[in-house]
């Protein structure tokens, strides 16, 4: 019998679209244009599991969709390919990473082709290509190239840097440093996390509480030169960006406090000699406020400027670079031994809101400026190096962290801000015995007691860039990329540092040629970390190591770019895959871009659409591409959850306990509502049934049981594999049920079940075609070649309108609930016009894409459907020229008529008392009231 068979109508339909390579992008597109892009993924060496295909699926139909309204696609698929499981594969194994890595893209391509995307695979790359991370140092060298010019507001060539005349009097070597430190591509000293017990340096993500997460080993954060990327200059443009992008504002939101825009005040507090002070004072009241503070002060970002007076002590970071001179020979034992213990813990569990504050004291004071009262400065790990200026003035008082740090070291609580008189502690607040962080009027602060907050603010920091000693500021959350990586698999820097006749270097560096670019990677005999904190780049032979240009030998850049380099800018290399003059031509650039669909999990909300949009704006700034943002709209879709499994509780005695009656127990885990301690056991799916909002056990119907899905996991052992799914139902029912399961955004439990469901729906569609039944290939009987009558074609144009509408949203559950609707309407049909059949199937085609080709193929279609136009409603057709009314006789029906859907009461009276049933019906009664509702009944009231 000829039933649907995907196992075999899949891979033929697969080969056929690659043969004639159906979903080939327009080298140009014409007058309207789609660009859809996927989130490209890492290769790993698991594959896909369920909840990749969910994104991809969505983009495919809204790909396909365009392609038969006429647009130009650009629907592209790549790899996001350097990362750290190849490179842990080749140091256990000694197998370079680069074999493992294709190893995992060819699975991956071929599970992606097996769900019949429809992606120009002409087009794939992988950020491993030596072709392709070219032009990733291309774009470091762009950035190596740039300043930001803030009053332009914009990213300029080094070349065009103005420099100051006493920098230009000192020579070439003072201008070179110069401009060094004014580049959007810079080095400077950054923490990273030493593994002494492994040898190397650890990605963050390799880091769990503290230690490596293989192994368990102690991680030390030591300071290692390391390229960074002055992001932070970007961040108002960032921010004002947001505004005009279609993205959830869920999203933009996360973005917004990423960058973490705030106003207040930059503060310097003299570290110097007391006797010193009037002078420093009288010297900052001549210059101003100058751009570095210098080693004789403090220098401290607050929002509130309106609290100095509160200020009692200082804390600065343990790598602050002031520490050493800060601290005092007494105390220099203890801010060491602090120190240490501190380069030991993460960023994480440093800023914990819930964790004791510790810290030591310096054994030096600095004095407060808007009082001039000296105040002890303590070191502490709640302060962190990469944030502000990795020092603060402490106002325990109105800051909770400083107010524990305060408690804990019994150090002044001075309160300047009074709350308001109804406060319920405000008397605590007021003793210094507990802490208010809200505004209110000035106390203990001169001549601006009384006045309100902003007002205080205002003139406090006036008063502070009048002397010098500040400046109103505006500061950003957002910190400047640690863009190093001491690992093998990763672009090499296209970096050169140059080496006096000593072999030293002298501190200058240029960048590599483009016309030599690409700086492969160089051989290694191993992969083995070798020891020392630095990257292994570092073990390679000298004749990769050392270049000599001219005259002059340098040394190349051994730390290798982030992964995050290659997926920063791929949207761009997709427009045109092969050029090799140009990262991108600018033609066909300003003819693609922006990237019109953008789907991806929200993982990404932050990072990596961060980074993305900030390379983007310098290459806009340099005239690299057109469009000053690269994603127009962003689409993240939910997570799909592993199945619902439920769980029962027992206690002790092995009696089982309904789990309303259990409750979280004071010291960890679960416990009865009578203090007994239960655990969970897991029960299976026919020992439960549904019991209202909750579950039940079918033998105990009193007791109910937890339900959860959880996410997909290895350890858990809830992940799907597609390749079972599609084995066992088809990929068309993965897409299908992937896209029904519930609104894309939303995150979903899967279930094995539904997917025979969608599965079920598929086999329908095919029998409403397809005559199972016979022993060949035969069309149903009742398949014919004329017209649909009224219901039929109002079904169809109402099919048309939802299935296009819905589409176009990304509703497509909706969308696939009217398809199953029409399949229904149809099967019933006596007579299915032939017509009808094929606008259908150009509709699920791009849900199920194998089966609607196959059936369009036995239809006697020649050309893939997947080049048909797609359909047009008729809104005439939805309209229904008549309706069937009810006629009640004492309110019970007794006959039925058809009137016009607009047909008023008088009409419907008329028409019913006109009708041959209602009139012999009526007979010798008399009617004693009259009732039509339009639309809905005639009642008549007799005797």
């Amino acid at each position: 019998m000829p039933r649907y068979n995907p196992s075999e109508i899949e891979p033929r339909w697969q080969a056929y679209w690659d043969e004639h390579k159906t979903f080939a992008t327009p080298e140009s597109p014409g007058e309207t244009k789609r660009y859809v892009l996927d989130m490209f993924p890492y290769p790993s060496g698991d594959g896909l599991h369920v909840g990749h295909p969910e994104g991809y699926t969505a983009t495919d139909i809204v790909s396909r969709f365009s392609r038969m309204r006429g647009e130009s696609v650009l629907h592209p698929m790549g790899f996001d390919a350097f990362g750290l499981p190849a490179e842990e594969h080749a140091i256990r194994t000694g197998e370079h990473p680069r074999i493992q890595t294709q190893r995992n893209i060819d699975n991956f391509t071929r599970q992606l082709k097996m769900l019949g995307f429809s992606y120009d695979w002409d087009r794939v790359l992988a950020t491993t290509d030596e072709q392709y991370f070219r032009w990733t140092q291309f774009i470091f060298l762009v950035l190596f190239d740039t300043w930001f010019d803030h009053d332009q507001q914009k990213g300029r060539p080094i070349d065009e840097l103005p420099i100051p005349e006493d920098v230009q009097s000192q020579g070439p070597q003072a201008v070179a440093k110069f401009q060094d430190e004014h580049r959007l591509a810079y080095l400077d000293d950054a923490l990273v996390n030493w593994c002494p017990n492994l040898g190397t340096v650890l990605a963050n993500e390799e880091v769990v509480d503290g230690k490596s997460e293989v192994g368990g080993h102690p991680v030390k954060r030591i300071p290692l030169r390391q390229w960074m990327l002055r992001i932070t200059d970007y961040a108002e443009r960032l921010l004002e960006g947001l505004d005009d992008l279609q993205w959830p504002a869920g999203i933009k939101k996360l973005q917004s406090d990423w960058i973490g825009r705030s106003t207040g005040a930059e503060v310097d507090f003299y570290v110097g000699s007391d006797e010193d002070y009037e002078r420093w004072k009288q010297a900052r009241s001549a210059s101003g406020f100058p751009a570095d503070p210098g080693d004789d002060a403090l220098r401290v970002y607050t929002t509130r400027p309106d609290t100095l007076f509160g200020a009692t002590y200082m804390v600065v970071s343990p790598e602050h670079p002031m520490l050493d001179r800060l601290t005092s020979d007494d105390q220099a034992d203890a801010v060491r031994q602090y120190c240490e213990k501190a380069s030991f813990k993460s960023d994480r569990e440093r800023t914990e809101g819930d964790r004791e504050k510790t810290g030591v004291f310096t054994g030096s004071q600095a004095i407060n400026p808007v009082n001039g009262q000296p105040i002890p400065v303590w070191v502490a790990d709640y302060v962190l190096a990469g944030y502000g200026t990795g020092a603060i003035m402490a106002v325990p008082a109105h800051d909770g962290r400083d107010f524990q740090f305060a408690v804990t070291y019994d150090l002044p609580v001075i309160a300047v801000v009074d709350p308001p008189a109804e406060l319920e502690n405000r008397d605590e607040i007021l003793a210094g015995r507990a802490c208010f962080e809200a505004v209110g009027k000035a106390i203990n602060s001169g001549e601006f007691d009384g006045q309100e907050t902003p007002q205080v603010k205002a003139k406090i920091t006036a008063s502070l860039s009048e002397s010098g000693i500040g400046k109103g500021a505006v500061n950003y959350k957002l910190r400047d990329w640690l863009f190093s990586r001491q690992r093998f698999w990763g672009e090499p820097f296209p970096i050169l540092h140059e080496l006096d006749e000593a072999g030293n270097p002298t501190g200058r560096m240029r960048g590599v040629d483009a016309s030599d670019l690409p700086v492969r990677l160089p051989e290694l005999e191993d992969f083995k970390p070798h020891g020392r904190p630095e990257p292994p780049l570092a073990k390679a032979d000298d004749d990769w190591l050392y270049v000599t240009i001219g005259d002059t030998k340098y040394r190349r850049e051994t730390n290798t770019m982030p992964q995050w380099a290659g997926s920063c800018w791929y949207y761009l290399r997709y427009i045109d895959p092969h050029n090799e003059t140009a990262l991108v031509d600018p033609e066909l650039e300003s003819k693609w871009m922006p990237v019109d669909l953008y789907v991806g999990g929200a993982e990404h909300a932050v990072l990596h659409l961060l980074y993305s949009r900030f390379w983007h704006k310098v290459l806009f700034d340099r005239g690299h591409v057109s469009t000053p943002e690269p994603f127009g709209r962003l689409v993240n879709q939910g997570m799909i959850l592993g199945e619902v499994e439920y769980s029962a509780y027992y206690d002790e005695n092995d009696q089982v306990v309904s789990a309303k009656d259990v409750r979280k127990a004071p010291e960890g885990g679960r416990q009865a509502k009578d203090g007994r301690p239960v655990n969970s056991r897991p029960v299976t799916e026919d020992a439960v049934k549904k019991k209202g909002e909750s579950f039940v056990l079918v033998d105990d119907p009193a007791i109910r049981v937890e339900s959860r899905a959880h996410k997909m996991s290895k350890s858990r052992g809830n992940v799907v594999n597609p390749d079972v799914v599609v084995k066992d139902y088809g990929a068309d029912a993965l897409r299908l049920y992937e896209m029904f399961m519930g609104p894309l955004e939303a995150t979903k439990p899967w279930s094995m079940d539904g997917v025979g469901g969608v599965r079920s729906f598929l086999d329908r569609v095919w029998r409403m075609i397809v005559d199972d039944n016979e022993e060949d290939l035969v069309l149903q009987t009742a398949l014919v070649d004329q017209p649909c009558d009224e219901d039929q074609t109002r079904m169809l144009h109402g099919t048309i309108k939802k299935v296009t509408e819905d589409t176009d949203e990304m509703s497509f559950n909706t969308a696939i609930a009217r398809m199953m609707e029409f399949t229904n309407f149809f099967t019933r049909c006596e007579k299915r016009p032939i017509e009808a059949m094929k606008s259908f199937l150009i509709l699920l085609s791009p849900y199920a894409p194998h089966l609607c080709e196959e059936l369009w193929s036995i239809l006697g279609e020649k050309e893939s459907i997947a080049k048909q136009a797609w359909p047009v409603w008729d809104e005439s057709a939805l309209v229904q020229k008549s309706i069937e009314v009810p006629v009640q006789f004492n309110g019970k029906v007794k006959a039925k008529i058809q009137l016009p859907p607009d047909a008023k009461p008088d009409q419907m009276l008329e028409a019913a008392l006109s009708d041959d049933r209602v009139r012999s019906l009526l007979g010798e009664k008399t009617i004693v009231k009259k009732i039509a509702v339009p639309g809905r009944l005639v009642n008549l009231v007799v005797k």
